[in-house]
């Protein structure tokens, strides 16, 4: 698949199961010039084999479909079509979804009350191979990484398994923070959730970086999430 550019027309497949939405998504691009819709679906499953068969540019994917619902589906998009892009479009916007969602593969996340601009701008920077989140989701994922830090790529798109020992590697307390670092708490928030210094709290984060082979927190969220851990 060749990478997008300004000139060049995006491919978008529409994976929604409310029909007046995916209607009214269909209407917003169709409008605007440089996109294409090339199928639609109301059911991750079928959505799925759609997109193996379209190979579209960028899916437009909602997490509540029927059958198989839009984490799965991305899973099985970026297993099964891994030259097209997934943006996750959806109201859903708690610190569970979003993660996994980045978990499962997806490109970029928005939420439905995202103007067509906003949309446009989002599906053309997938396609070009960044990625995007809604700033208000932005700035929950940006609250999970280490000091200092942007949203590291690899946490967005991150393919590396845990090793199989590593949830018996982890302790219990360790296995409570990184349960709270995925429900988007600083330092400070699981320091007074259980009642231990943020020192502690660091102290914690080093050993369950080490054993999981991640280099900040975010990475350590999304894959605990990948693999089950929490």
């Amino acid at each position: 698949m060749q990478s997008s550019t300004k000139q060049e027309t995006v491919n978008v497949f529409i994976a929604e199961d409310h029909e007046i939405t995916r209607v009214g998504l269909r209407l917003t691009l169709e409008q605007m010039t440089g996109f294409k819709v090339v199928g639609e679906a109301n059911d991750g499953r079928i959505a799925v084999d759609s997109v193996i068969s379209s190979k579209p540019d960028v899916v437009l994917m909602d997490i509540g479909l029927p059958t198989m619902d839009g984490i799965e589906a991305t899973k099985k998009v970026k297993e099964l079509a891994p030259d097209s892009k997934v943006i996750m479009l959806t109201s859903h916007d708690s610190d569970r979804d979003v993660f996994a969602a980045l978990a499962a593969g997806a490109d970029g996340y928005c939420l439905k009350e995202v103007s067509g601009t906003q949309l446009a701008m989002a599906i053309r920077c997938v396609a070009d191979g960044a990625a995007w989140l809604d700033p208000g989701v932005a700035s929950r994922v940006l609250k999970a990484c280490a000091v200092g830090g942007n949203i590291p790529q690899s946490a967005v798109s991150m393919t590396q398994k845990t090793s199989s020992g590593t949830q018996q590697t982890l302790s219990q307390r360790e296995l409570d923070v990184l349960k709270l670092v995925v429900d988007g708490l600083s330092n400070q928030e699981i320091a007074d959730k259980l009642v231990v210094s943020v020192e502690t709290v660091k102290t914690h984060m080093r050993h369950i970086m080490e054993k999981m082979a991640v280099s900040d927190r975010t990475q350590a969220a999304v894959k605990a999430m990948r693999e089950g851990l929490v």
